[in-house]
């Protein structure tokens, strides 16, 4: 019998429902809906008329508009079956003709492998690293324990090579708060443009890209798009997603032309790329026998260890940790994609809790359906005050300040009350989110002298690491910029300058000369795919993918298209 992963019940990540009817509860039919002790309406009017001191933390029953949706009823028999999924099973038999179960997932992965012959010098040049550097893998393998279950079941199920549930390790070390220069992100380090594409929402409240469920899909289905482009070549796709698919394609079409082998191996690659494969085959090799090369890798159970629970409403990340004794560092672990001190308000968002705990916190929540998720701050508007402003200060969006006192615009008068939602505990507790993550990477260059500089018309990145000596990565790194992305006049950079260090006039390769951009071009009369493909040194499935089009459809004039190049950047022509 063969028994793969799609053949287990449920999902690694998704909540067991039986009836479309209960959205909003926790596990779908498990939950009956409650109605409020009064209407939202007049709670809200009691909550903004009542006359109490200014800026009191309201504890009340209800919740605010827009966040209030629903309540929660235990059910033991949902939680027996969030723990009921088995283990991943081996596709051979014994001699009873039962599924042998592969107790290690190192081993179950390694013994499914795709990639089997291939052997290279650049191969072995990534072993030797490996041996060499014997606890890397060991950190690596502790870190992705959470999730690589999860990320197994989803390569397979894609019908993918489960090499590609390695590629975690290559691009980020399976660690989840991974960010790299150009604003690659997560744990499979989508850059935004990509992550766009491919639906990665990137707001206040949370990154997708960092999002261990939505991110994986999202890399699954990119890897899948590239294998069409590459007509089956997997080298050639994993290469594509580290450089692009218009540069791995450019290099196959200049071999045609010298009359050159076009697999991977044979093109010249920019170095990174040319390592990158080489680097996922030697960790492939290394999983499967790695005590022959000295090393040693966690043991990771074949089992779900994380299970992912839809929340009616928008939960304070403390309460979250309060009702599953997590701590919220392990709460941010687990939800990396999470940016603030909450989740975000968003309908049937889901997040991600150890098996263990699931059960436990549904108890919680069913046994304070009418507990608010989080806290609300009554304050009064003063003058000269705006919501940007009491948006940035209170940690909140203008978005949300609008929708939760329903005001139909951005202005707002002096003296009268609004609603916001604050955190339960200090910034500080939340150590892990975006902004008290910045502020420790900002701290970390305590040996350099701190410099504001702020940005002026006609600034680039080139001429601000030209005037401080620094490399542009590292403005990018400190300040969270975007490559394609201009310079708002205004805006204030941190930069952080080694008073030790010489100046030196820094070469093009060091400032960054291998830039993507990103154009939007307007289609005129006549125009088609092929031209404007050859216009910008693209291919047309680049600009298909890009803008997720289908190339029967002929092109209208006036239409948009995002066009990626790689240029050099413009101050330095």
């Amino acid at each position: 019998m063969v028994l793969l992963l799609s053949s287990c019940e449920g999902s690694a990540y998704s909540v067991v429902k039986t009836s479309s009817q209960n959205n909003n509860s926790f596990l779908g039919s498990t939950a009956t809906t409650k109605s409020a002790p009064e209407t939202v309406e007049n709670k809200k009017q009691d909550l903004i008329t009542q006359e109490s001191k200014e800026n009191v933390i309201i504890n009340t029953a209800s919740a605010p508009p827009s966040i209030h949706k629903a309540t929660f009823e235990k059910s033991i028999d949902t939680a027996k079956l969030i723990n009921s999924e088995p283990p991943i099973k081996k596709d051979f038999v014994d001699e009873d003709k039962k599924a042998i179960v592969e107790k290690n997932l190192w081993n179950y992965v390694s013994s499914r492998y795709s990639f089997t012959n291939y052997k290279h010098s650049r191969i072995d040049e990534q072993v030797k690293w490996f041996k060499k550097h014997s606890a890397y893998l060991t950190r690596v393998s502790v870190r992705a324990k959470p999730y690589l279950y999860l990320i197994v079941k989803e390569v397979e199920e894609s019908n993918i090579p489960i090499e590609i549930a390695l590629l975690p390790i290559i691009e980020s070390a399976f660690y989840p708060f991974s960010y790299s220069h150009g604003t690659a992100s997560g744990l499979w380090q989508f850059i935004p443009s990509t992550a766009k594409l491919y639906g990665l929402e990137d707001n206040w409240w949370k990154d997708d890209r960092r999002d261990v469920v939505a991110s994986t899909k999202a890399a699954i289905s990119y890897l899948s798009n590239l294998n069409k482009i590459f007509k089956g070549d997997w080298l050639l796709s994993i290469a594509a997603y580290n450089s692009g698919p218009g540069r791995v394609q450019r290099e196959i079409k200049k071999n045609k032309k010298l009359g050159k082998k076009t697999d991977f191996w044979s093109l010249h690659l920019p170095p990174e790329t040319r390592s990158y494969v080489p680097k996922l085959l030697a960790v492939a090799r290394i999983i499967k026998n790695p005590k022959k090369y000295n090393q040693e890798l966690g043991y990771i159970e074949n089992k779900k260890h994380v299970q992912s629970v839809i929340l009616d409403s928008q939960f304070d990340l403390a309460l979250i940790a309060k009702w599953t004794d997590l701590s919220l560092d392990e709460i941010y672990y687990l939800n990396p994609g999470l940016k603030r001190w909450a989740t975000p308000g968003e309908e049937n968002y889901s997040i991600l809790l150890p098996v263990g705990k699931v059960s436990q916190f549904i108890g919680n929540a069913s046994n304070h359906p009418n507990k608010e998720k989080v806290s609300w701050l009554r304050y009064k508007i003063k003058a000269g005050d705006t919501l940007s402003e009491l948006a940035l200060k209170y940690r909140t969006t203008i978005q949300q300040i609008q929708d939760i006192n329903d005001l139909p615009s951005i202005n707002i008068r002096a003296g009268k009350y609004i609603i916001v939602p604050v955190a339960q505990k200090e910034p500080r507790f939340y150590s892990l989110s975006e902004e008290q993550r910045k502020i420790r990477r900002m701290e970390s260059h305590k040996n350099f002298k701190k410099i504001i500089h702020k940005v002026t018309k006609g600034d680039s990145l080139w001429e601000i690491s030209r005037r401080y000596n620094v490399l542009i990565d590292s403005i990018v790194k400190w300040n969270q910029l975007s490559l394609t992305k201009p310079l708002r006049v205004g805006n204030e950079l941190l930069i952080y300058k080694d008073t030790k260090t010489k100046y030196k006039d820094l070469s093009a390769n060091q400032v960054g000369i291998d830039i993507d951009k990103k154009l939007v071009y307007s289609v005129r009369q006549d125009d088609n795919l092929s031209f404007i493909a050859n216009k910008f040194d693209v291919t047309i499935e680049d600009i298909k993918i890009w803008n997720n089009i289908d190339i029967e459809r002929p092109l209208q004039p006036g239409q948009k298209l995002t066009i990626v190049v790689n240029v050099i950047n413009s101050q330095m022509k």
